[in-house]
């Protein structure tokens, strides 16, 4: 690789790379009073002024540029390094990083002092110029598009440069909170040059990459934020108050790549993790009967109504589900069996009044060929000593601690009782709720918790039980639905997760369409896993038999609904039979 090429005239520099040019004003129109630098692309089309204004907020204090100095330029291998330190209202020192490498820009914030971060904000922060202008300033934005691979409602893995977007482990169905389906996602956005056209394709034309390089255990932030205004954005790191520095801080990187698709933008992302160290290039040594077809049994229980759904989570009610497949000759490889067959979330101890039997259950199912699952719902607290778990201000548990040396042995030894040959002789999990991490500042670490925080929190949450499984059984299947590349390790199988309705316009947003979308994702940050393709929830019978005609062509089939998808739909033989012969010819493709 060749370092990038730099020149200098009467008022400007220029570094350029293979794809891109990287510039910015000397003298009296210099960084120190404009403080942006030009990036774009190699023809000199601009995809943003890029403001050196990085932000490092503290519980105790924020974080806000006094003065800025004027670049220095030095050689770092066969990159040129960008070096811009700021006078801090907080830290006792802060510099603005820019690493320019042959083919990227590397963006990262440094900071030396002490506090507990909350916020840090890159390409934008708070400020002071010596203009007189302060406040907050952003980065411009000369792009069309924007690509944010994650499911969101409304439907939008495509939308306009303009709209936010919200990558990381918090979220639910309520409003403004829709965007934990993959949780973490891959950290990686897109900018287009071309207006978007649709929810879920991308528009043809050059397209500039946005992705967070670190190790995982350095993500201790629960989210990343895209943040708009105005034809301005800045990317917020949302670390609650729960990272102290004592010392000397780097942030994440950003790293911006020109790419030809979004697509590519997700393979960059997950080539870089794995160059730097932070992803495993190999997944998991597929075991057979993990590409076998699934049935789980969420979707039938809430079609049965009658009861709430995880009320429905019951031994004779799953025979009925078991008796009906039998009549159409559907066999299962794998059951799950969903929420809620425990007493309670945390302690994962059966529910003896839904399940009096469920070990000699699980026996019958591997005479029978099957393999079962156990639905899993990461983080819940029900049950566990208030000790081991992540507190608000009232005290109340808020959530199990990743952090607890006696949380992490209780769930070790709760995995194995559920897992071993003489305890419930299951063989594995379908982990859930992933996106139910805790999050505010105001929260509070076990006791004697390290206190790990956000994404961090959650791959040591997964690797405890990834690992804790694999140890009691080697071929056990652990399903999670998180993307991340560096996930790939505490994780055998991908599942893409709850299906979505409408776009932003409220028009249905076909169920096959967004599970390509999703498959298109999985399969370049995580390419060596196998794919759960779900079932869950669909919006009619017809769009049900729609997708389970395309789901071998995207994973592993999973067959959610036996009885009826909705009110008034009930599904009749000829339907299952159609389940059956997807399964046929799918069983052909793993000889």
């Amino acid at each position: 690789m060749t370092r990038p090429s730099m020149t200098e005239t009467v008022d400007r520099i220029t570094i350029r790379g293979d794809d891109y040019a990287l510039s910015w004003s000397t003298g009296a129109r210099g960084v120190a009073r404009s403080p942006y630098l030009e990036l774009g692309d190699a023809a000199g089309s601009r995809w943003s002024r890029l403001c050196v204004l990085s932000s490092v907020h503290t519980q105790q204090g924020q974080d806000e540029a006094l003065s800025i100095d004027e670049p220095t330029v030095s050689a770092d291998g066969d990159a040129l390094l960008v070096s811009i330190a700021t006078r801090s209202s907080h830290w006792s020192a802060r510099r603005f990083v820019v690493r320019c490498t042959a083919s990227a820009v590397e963006l990262r914030v440094e900071a030396e002092g002490f506090g507990d971060i909350t916020d840090v904000t890159l390409a934008g922060g708070d400020g002071i110029l010596p203009t007189g202008a302060s406040g907050t300033f952003r980065s411009s934005i000369d792009a069309a598009s924007l690509y944010v691979p994650t499911p969101t409602e409304p439907v939008a893995f495509v939308r306009p440069a303009s709209a936010a977007a919200l990558l990381g482990i918090v979220g639910d169905a309520d409003p403004g909170r829709l965007h934990g389906i993959f949780s973490p996602p891959p950290l990686a956005l897109a900018w287009g040059r071309s207006a978007p056209t649709g929810p879920t394709v991308p528009p043809a034309g050059d397209w500039l990459a946005m992705s967070v390089r670190a190790p995982v255990e350095d993500l201790r932030f629960t989210t990343l934020a895209y943040e708009p205004l105005d034809g301005g954005f800045l990317l917020r790191l949302s670390y609650e108050g729960h990272t102290p520095v004592k010392g000397v801080w780097r942030s994440p990187i950003v790293v911006l790549a020109p790419v030809s698709t979004p697509l590519d933008a997700l393979l960059h992302h997950r080539a870089d993790l794995v160059a730097h160290g932070f992803a495993e290039d190999a997944g998991s040594v597929v075991i057979p009967w993990w590409r076998e077809p699934i049935f789980c049994g969420w979707g039938a229980q809430v079609a049965r109504g009658g009861a709430p759904a995880p009320d429905l989570c019951r031994q004779d009610i799953y025979d009925e589900f078991l008796a009906i497949m039998r009549a159409a000759d559907l066999r299962p490889g794998t059951v799950v069996v969903d929420d809620r067959w425990q007493e309670s979330y945390g302690t994962a101890q059966p529910d003896l009044d839904a399940w009096p039997d469920l070990r000699g259950w699980i026996r019958a199912r591997h005479a029978e060929g099957s393999r079962v699952l156990l639905w899993w719902k990461a983080w819940d607290p029900t049950g566990l000593p208030v000790e081991e778990c992540i507190t608000d201000a009232a005290g109340r548990a808020i959530s199990a601690d990743p952090g607890s040396g006696a949380y992490l042995a209780r769930l070790r030894a709760i995995v194995a009782r559920l897992l071993a040959h003489d305890g419930l002789d299951a063989d594995g999990f379908k982990v859930d709720f992933t996106q139910r991490a805790p999050s505010g500042r105001s929260l509070m670490p076990a006791v004697g918790s390290d206190g790990v925080w956000g994404i961090a929190a959650l791959h040591r949450l997964m690797a405890e039980i990834h690992g804790a499984a694999h140890a009691v059984k080697s071929d056990a299947l652990v399903i999670t639905h998180t993307v991340h590349p560096s996930f790939g390790d505490v994780t055998d199988m991908v599942r893409t997760n709850d299906v979505l309705e409408l776009d932003v316009a409220g028009d249905p947003v076909p169920v096959a369409d967004q599970l390509r979308s999703r498959h298109a994702i999985a399969t370049r940050t995580l390419p060596r896993h196998p794919i759960d393709t779900d079932q869950w929830p669909m919006p009619g019978r017809a769009e049900w038999l729609d997708y389970a005609r395309v789901q071998a062509t995207l994973g592993v089939p999973a067959l959610y609904y036996l009885e009826r998808v909705a009110e008034g739909e009930t599904i009749g033989a000829e339907d299952l039979a159609v389940i059956r012969a997807t399964w046929d010819e799918y069983r052909r493709t793993l000889r």
